[in-house]
């Protein structure tokens, strides 16, 4: 009976357990109330409030025993605030109670454990041994971090007074609390002296570690020669499965080891000095590092506080000694010893991840290994980020900064995803292990004990059943296996057999404790694998050295394939919240996702600035290729034919296009080069996982990549225009198409190396550069072009520094006092207007048809006004044009002849630049889309004449779109429709539209007079652009009084007729200035005709007689060979 009162009705597992559990609650709450009062933006108002400075301080001098009556001045400020003091210090307060409990509740299992001299043996009952050490260490721990509260004296003591000011009296909790916080200013001297009863406890859990911990702590070259965690080493032995009698030890963390050993022997020091065992345990912890985690990112500096303990009892100086030794050691070993580890475990880990990889079958007898190997390195890692946060000053700090961590972290992560996707392939193998092996070998055992109580019989046989009950069909069937029943019975049943009294005693059946330990790792294999990864290879650490380390990896281009590894490390974040804590989970979260979302970024931009880097390189390489250069070379090769010497002795000659690519050994490397492998490691990294899920958010790295490339593709295609505002210069077409040809090469590429949509790039990109403005609000190339061709080359065009040839089908300068700043020509000629169409496509082209037609129109309606001006006499001239001395005297009546025909001509000149454009956008279509365009082509040319204007007006839109010339032009009706005005009648409109037409009509043989009226049979037109009016009458009448509902064919009949009687007029005359270039303009006659799909011929002949045609070109041609003689 005393048995089950000593053993199951203690309930010693179910106790560690649950306290375990809420210490590290308890010290999460702690920590979050540490930080919050170092943040002066967190910290509580009334701690640095200075109306309330003097009522505080009082309150932390008298602490814990405030009088409040006879001190009422003092703390007078509080007692307006003693309501919010309550309702906002209550969750610091009753945390801190909430500690006080925690206490109570570990000493008085701490007592019930000496009480039933429970034997600890870390390699038999492990889960009884471990959560015993673990309940030590974060009793040690939470009550050190409630002394390093600076404030948690005035937090308690602010929140009683308030409480007895409103109450009357103070909390119950308050006197017990007040003492607690008094007792534990120097909370390991204090514990010094609590730990005395539990020595014995304590130092047989500790020299239990005897074995394993040494063993843990070997330098890499032992690791090495020792083949540690090689699948390859002994390929006979690959497929057995890996062994150990202590099974849970081997992928223990050698940190929480650590952690035991220096605090345990710091509270039981006696034992140093008596147990050779516990001091060589003691020194070998005290050697391995300078500092030790005790929660998060605070450290414990062991050697300067055992120091200062140790100082105060007689008779350990030899000691002290001993802790200064082990100092020096840490400083001067510590880092080299830890960097070697480092190194070799990264080797090791990568050929553990490649052959697993390829034979994921391997992971059911290896799955030690995994285990073994991300708890080592997990070790190394925590190591390296504690130190390098906190380096002694006095100590290399090269020893602390690891380059390539990012490759330690990157196979970790490796072999957690291993663990992750092949789980299955594990459940599987170790389903067979525990029904085929391990319950045979346990019943064996079970039957061999010589004496087993029921109890502990029934648990053994629930053990031995429930295993041989597992098959390979549950695996397959995808059932959902839990064994934490089975795990938990295995605790509680080591708790019954370490009690002094207990019938089985597991001290004398070390086999069966050692065999169990290994069927419960198994269990784990089958329903614990995310578990088990947590408590292998979890790094939820938060550490200023992360970002840094990261920055340093990105720098280093060998690494930077590994550089994925720091937004993986943000999904562990959220393992180390914890339930009493809710509060801190949106802040660790939001912590996650911005590092997670700032490490992606970084990584997308290097890839961005490598790919930019590349495109220049290869945009100088094309540039190279572009005919221009070749000049150069065409003069040299002429005059070395010729033998003419005209270079300089000495000058180097120049280099041709792909003496880049010549090698003369595969050792030279090129900036190219460099860049490539660096853009791949990078790229490698980036392409690393599709997502990862942080906090229940999925980033998608190659999507910051996409977008950063597209924001690069656009500043980049502007920047290639190298438009400069103020001196109007632009690059032509051409060449910035040879650069985006070249850039868009390169992007293309980068398909290689990541999974990317880089078409959905160039979609997104090009689409908007065919827009106004971007998707951001800035210009776009079609703007920028736009404006300059309107801005500046047209703007020179109506200045009359350039002329359209139509010989040439392009624009060009023309000899002037005034020399421009660029060659029209190499902006306007044929494949300079293809490029453009090219660059711009049809929505582009469509934008810039547009822009033109604005002016157009304000032209036409400045047109107008000069109409309405003349209107009367214009309205007589309209019927009287057979009347020649009637014509005469009413045209001396007309005012702004000139700026009518300028005005015009300046239509015409925009009308054959966009004709030039239109023609330049159909030959390109025609090559991406000949059968679209063939179609629509069709489509136009069989419209039959009765159709509605308003489908026939849809038709040619569409057929504009294409580039094709309409008879009507859309934009053009399009753009005058919108200048109807409210005030004038439609017949009104329709009357001064007529007008216009006589109006021109009858203005035409005032060119006759113009010097620069001449034609010219090489460019096949005028040089003041003249020839230009053809084009602006016909589309200007087809526009309007497709308008206004009337008969385009009878108008320009009538236009035929004024213009035809009109210039008939001018060979009756005399003067030699007045006709100086009669024949040139006569042939604008012949022009109109041409130009116009609604005249013909034999209507010029009835109005004007051909022979006069055919003379005036027989004039000009002669003309033209006598002044060019």
């Amino acid at each position: 009976m005393s048995r089950a009162v000593m053993s199951s009705q203690q309930k010693i597992a179910e106790k560690l357990t649950i306290l375990n559990d809420r210490g590290i609650g308890m010290l999460t709450r702690i920590y979050n109330i540490k930080k919050a009062c170092g943040d002066p933006k967190a910290k509580p108002s009334y701690l640095i409030d200075k109306n309330l400075e003097s009522a505080v301080k009082y309150i932390v001098k008298k602490f814990p025993v405030v009088d409040t009556r006879n001190n009422s001045q003092q703390l007078s400020q509080l007692h307006k605030e003693k309501q919010e003091i309550l309702k906002n210090l209550a969750l610091y307060y009753f945390t801190f109670v909430d500690v006080m409990e925690f206490k109570d509740h570990v000493s008085e299992l701490l007592n019930t454990i000496d009480a039933c001299q429970v034997f600890f043996d870390i390699t038999v009952n492990f889960d009884l041994t471990r959560n015993y050490l673990d309940l030590v260490v974060t009793y040690t721990t939470l009550m050190i971090m409630v002394s390093r509260i600076e404030e948690r004296k005035a937090i308690v003591g602010l929140y009683n007074y308030a409480h007895e000011m409103l109450h009357g009296a103070s909390d119950r909790e308050y006197p017990r609390l007040g003492q607690m916080i008094v007792d534990y200013e120097n909370p390991l001297k204090k514990m010094m002296e609590e730990f005395v009863p539990h020595s014995k406890s304590l130092s047989d859990a500790l020299i239990s570690l005897q074995m394993v911990y040494p063993r843990r702590n070997l330098s890499a070259e032992q690791w090495r020669n020792a083949q540690l965690l090689s699948l390859i080493s002994a390929p006979s032995t690959m497929l057995n499965p890996a062994q150990s009698d202590t099974m849970p030890c081997e992928y223990l963390s050698l940190d929480t080891m650590e952690k035991w050993i220096v605090f345990g022997f710091i509270l039981c020091h006696g034992n140093l000095n008596s147990d050779t065992a516990a001091l060589n345990l003691w020194k070998i912890a005290l050697q391995s590092s300078s500092c030790l985690a005790l929660f998060r990112d605070e450290v414990f500096h062991v050697h300067k506080v055992a120091e200062d303990l140790f100082m105060n009892i007689k008779g350990y100086n030899k000691r002290i000694a001993d802790i200064r030794e082990c100092r020096e050691t840490a400083l001067s070993h510590a880092g080299p010893l830890h960097r070697e580890r480092r190194k070799f475990l990264r080797s090791a880990l990568k050929e553990l991840a490649t052959v697993l990889a390829d034979q994921p079958g391997l992971l059911g007898p290896k799955a030690l290994f995994v285990f073994m190997a991300l708890s080592f390195a997990r070790d190394e890692i925590i190591w390296l980020l504690r130190h390098a946060d906190n380096i002694p000053r006095t100590r290399n700090s090269d020893d602390f900064i690891d380059k390539h961590i990012a490759e330690l972290i990157y196979y970790m992560e490796e072999l957690r995803a291993h663990v992750r996707k092949y789980g299955p392939v594990m459940q599987r193998y170790y389903v067979q292990y525990l029904s085929g092996f391990d319950a045979v070998v346990l019943n064996e055992l079970v039957q061999n004990l010589s004496v087993c109580p029921e109890d502990e019989s029934i648990i053994m046989s629930s053990f031995v059943n429930t295993m041989t009950s597992l098959s390979v069909k549950q695996v397959e069937d995808g059932e959902v296996f839990d064994f934490r029943g089975l795990r938990l019975d295995w605790f509680r049943l080591q708790a019954y057999t370490s009690v002094s009294k207990a019938s089985l005693n597991l001290s004398d059946h070390k086999e069966l404790g050692k065999m169990m330990n290994t069927i419960i790792f198994h269990t784990k294999m089958v329903d614990s694998l995310v578990e088990m990864l947590v408590e292998t290879s979890d790094l939820s650490i938060f550490c200023r050295a992360f970002e840094k380390m990261f920055h340093q990896c990105l720098e280093l281009p060998s690494q930077s394939r590994y550089s994925i590894a720091f937004p993986l490390v943000c999904t562990h974040f959220m393992s180390c919240t914890h339930e009493l804590c809710p509060e801190e989970r949106h802040h660790i979260g939001d912590r996650s996702l911005s590092l997670c979302n700032m490490f992606l970024d970084e990584m997308a931009k290097q890839a961005r600035n490598l790919i930019t880097d590349i495109c220049t390189e290869q945009c100088t390489l094309s540039d190279q290729l572009l005919p221009k250069h070749c000049a150069k070379t065409i003069s040299q090769a002429v005059n070395k034919k010729s033998k003419k010497q005209t270079g300089k002795k000495g000058e180097p000659e120049r280099e041709k296009p792909g003496v880049e690519s010549m090698r003369k050994n595969r050792l030279l490397v090129t900036n190219l080069d460099k860049l490539h492998t660096a853009l791949s490691e990078l790229c490698f990294s980036i392409n690393y996982v599709p997502n990862l899920v942080v906090w229940e958010h999925t980033f998608t790295p190659r999507e910051y990549l996409t977008s950063h490339l597209e924001i690069r593709f656009t500043k980049s295609i502007v920047g290639m225009t190298m438009y400069n505002q103020a001196t109007q210069e632009i690059a032509k077409p051409s060449e910035l198409l040879t650069s985006v040809k070249a850039y868009m090469t390169v992007l293309q590429s980068i398909e290689n190396y990541v999974q990317i949509d880089i078409t959905r790039v160039f979609n997104n990109v090009l689409l908007q550069q065919t827009q106004h403005l971007d998707s951001h609000g800035e210009p776009t190339i079609t703007s920028l072009y736009t404006n300059w061709y309107l801005e500046t080359l047209l703007r020179q065009v109506s200045n009359g520094h350039i002329a359209y040839f139509p010989a040439m089908k392009a624009f060009v300068n023309l000899p002037t006092e005034s020399e421009l700043t660029f060659n029209a020509e190499e902006y306007s000629d044929i494949s300079e207007m293809r490029a453009l169409s090219e660059l711009l496509g049809p929505y582009g082209m469509k934008f810039l048809s547009e822009s033109l037609m604005w002016h157009i129109s304000s032209q036409v309606a400045e047109l107008k006004k000069l109409v309405v001006e003349n209107v009367d006499v214009l309205t007589q001239m309209r019927t009287s044009f057979d009347k020649p001395d009637q014509m005469a005297a009413l045209f001396k009546r007309l005012t702004s002849v000139d700026s009518v025909l300028k005005r015009m001509t300046i239509i015409g000149v925009i009308l054959s630049f966009r004709s030039l454009a239109q023609e330049a956008l159909r030959d390109v279509l025609s090559c991406h889309i000949p059968f679209l365009v063939s179609s629509v082509e069709d489509f136009k040319d069989h419209i039959p004449r009765e159709t509605d204007m308003k489908v026939a007006m849809n038709v040619y839109e569409l057929s504009s779109a294409s580039g094709l010339p309409c008879e009507i032009d859309p934009a053009l009706v399009v753009a005058l429709s919108s200048q109807k005005s409210e005030n004038i009648s439609p017949e009104e409109e329709y009357k001064i539209a007529c007008l216009l037409m006589v109006f021109v009509a009858v203005s035409l043989p005032t060119l006759a007079s113009n010097v620069m009226s001449q034609y010219s049979p090489a460019i096949e037109g005028h040089c003041n652009n003249i020839h230009c009016l053809a084009k602006a009458i016909n589309q200007i009448a087809a526009a309007l009084f497709t308008i206004h509902k009337g008969s385009i064919e009878d108008r320009l009949k009538e236009f035929l007729a004024l213009a035809s009687s009109s210039l008939l007029k001018i060979g009756q005359e005399t003067d030699k200035t007045t006709t100086r270039n009669r024949e040139s303009v006569y042939l604008l006659l012949d022009m109109i005709v041409q130009e116009s799909p609604f005249l013909t011929m034999d209507l010029l002949e009835s109005c004007f007689p051909y022979v006069l045609l055919r003379n005036a070109y027989h004039a000009v041609y002669k003309q033209s060979i006598t002044s060019s003689a």
